[in-house]
């Protein structure tokens, strides 16, 4: 059998471009888990976690250890998005993992207190820096959504069972 290259983007019309947007999530993936292994990034995202109804739990891994959580798990999407490139199993799994990573963070956006004010008056929506950067998020659960939906597209026209 021969392995074939972008199994996710290999279908028809508009699929193709869509291998740029899995390199992209790979470089961000191993960017974004690179800088969990630093002592800046551990404290910058302890607010976020601490607030979160998704991964405050990771707390019990102390400051770091929650960082370090964050950047393997990064790493392993990154990994799956690379090996997806060969196998739309592993190519929807990545996606997914990301579809979950980027809804998690993107929820930061309502659950950190101080980075979105909201009101009724002349500025209905005002967010902090914070609130700048976590606002990327939606954009990056997007570019996740449309790389799982043509993995599990490809998964279905080669007959792969779809989990």
């Amino acid at each position: 059998m021969k392995a074939e290259f972008n199994i996710a983007e290999a279908g028809h019309g508009s699929y193709r471009p869509l291998a740029i947007l899995r390199w992209v999530m790979v470089i961000i993936f191993v960017s974004f888990g690179m800088q969990k292994f630093t002592p800046q990034s551990a404290q910058g995202i302890a607010q976020f976690i601490a607030s979160s109804p998704f991964i405050s739990w990771l707390q019990v891994f102390g400051l770091r250890g929650e960082a370090y959580f964050l950047g393997v798990t990064e790493f392993a999407i990154a990994a799956l998005l690379i090996a997806g490139a060969f196998s739309p199993l592993l190519s929807a799994l990545g996606a997914f993992m990301g579809v979950v990573t980027f809804f998690v963070t993107f929820s930061f956006f309502f659950t950190t207190p101080g980075v979105v004010t909201w009101s009724l008056s002349t500025d209905p929506m005002a967010w902090t820096l914070a609130g700048e950067f976590l606002f990327k998020d939606i954009v990056l659960l997007a570019v996740c959504v449309v790389l799982l939906l043509a993995s599990v597209r490809g998964m279905v026209e080669r007959g792969t069972n779809v989990p």
